[in-house]
C-alpha cells in the first residue's frame, strides 16, 4: 500500500517536470495566413464546334461537347465542360422561327432563372454587349456564394434565342474560384464574339 502513492507522487513530478521544459523560451509564433489550393491555368487555345447545330462558335480546346442529357433538354442543349476545372457552360438554343410568342417567354425564363440568385447575390451586373457579327448580347456577373457566376442571352428576336450559363461542380468557395472563374469567363467572350448562325 505504501508504493502506490509513491507513484502518483511520483507522476505528478514527472508532470510538473514536463510542464516546466515545455515553458522554457521559445522564439515568437506566428499562424500561417490562410492559403488557397494552386491552380495552374492552361494558356487560351480555341477550336471550332463541329457539325450539327443550328449555331457555329469558337469554345476551349480545354473543354468538351457533351450532350445535355437532362429530362427537359432539346435538340442542341450542349455543354461545354471543362473537365480539368469541374467547370460547366450549360447552353441552351430555341429557334424562333414561326413561333412569335416563344420569344416573350424565353426572354422572361432568362430574366427570371437569373433573378433565382438574387438571395444569395451580394450583387449582380448587367451588361450589354455588341459583337464582330452585330449580336448584342445581355450579359450577367454574378457576385457572392451563387451556384452560377456568370450568365448571358443572346437573340435577334425572330430566328434564335441563345441562352448560357456557368456552373461548377464543386463546393469550393467562390473567392477561392475567382481566378477559374475570370479564366472561363474569357473563353465564353471568345465563344460569343465568334457566335453565328448556320
Amino acid at each position: 500500500m505504501a508504493v502506490y502513492p509513491m507513484l502518483r507522487a511520483g507522476g505528478a513530478v514527472l508532470a510538473l517536470l514536463a510542464l516546466a521544459a515545455g515553458c522554457t523560451s521559445t522564439p515568437d509564433f506566428t499562424p500561417k495566413p490562410k492559403g488557397y489550393n494552386r491552380i495552374d491555368l492552361p494558356p487560351h487555345a480555341y477550336q471550332q464546334l463541329g457539325p450539327g447545330h443550328p449555331y457555329q462558335f469558337e469554345y476551349s480546346r480545354y473543354a468538351k461537347i457533351l450532350r445535355d442529357s437532362s429530362y427537359l433538354a432539346q435538340p442542341h442543349w450542349i455543354n461545354v465542360y471543362y473537365p480539368s476545372l469541374q467547370a460547366n457552360v450549360q447552353v441552351t438554343y430555341a429557334s424562333l422561327a414561326g413561333k412569335p410568342q416563344l420569344y416573350s417567354k424565353l426572354l422572361e425564363d432568362a430574366r427570371k432563372l437569373t433573378s433565382k440568385h438574387e438571395i444569395k447575390a451580394t450583387a449582380i451586373d448587367e451588361n450589354v454587349l455588341k459583337t464582330p457579327h452585330g449580336m448584342r448580347v445581355s450579359v450577367f456577373e454574378l457576385q457572392g456564394e451563387v451556384p452560377s457566376q456568370f450568365q448571358f442571352y443572346t437573340t435577334d428576336s425572330t430566328k434564335h434565342f441563345f441562352r448560357g450559363a456557368l456552373y461548377f461542380r464543386t463546393a469550393t468557395a467562390n473567392d477561392s474560384l475567382a481566378p477559374v472563374i475570370d479564366y472561363v469567363k474569357q473563353d465564353i467572350v471568345r465563344m460569343l464574339n465568334t457566335l453565328h448562325y448556320q
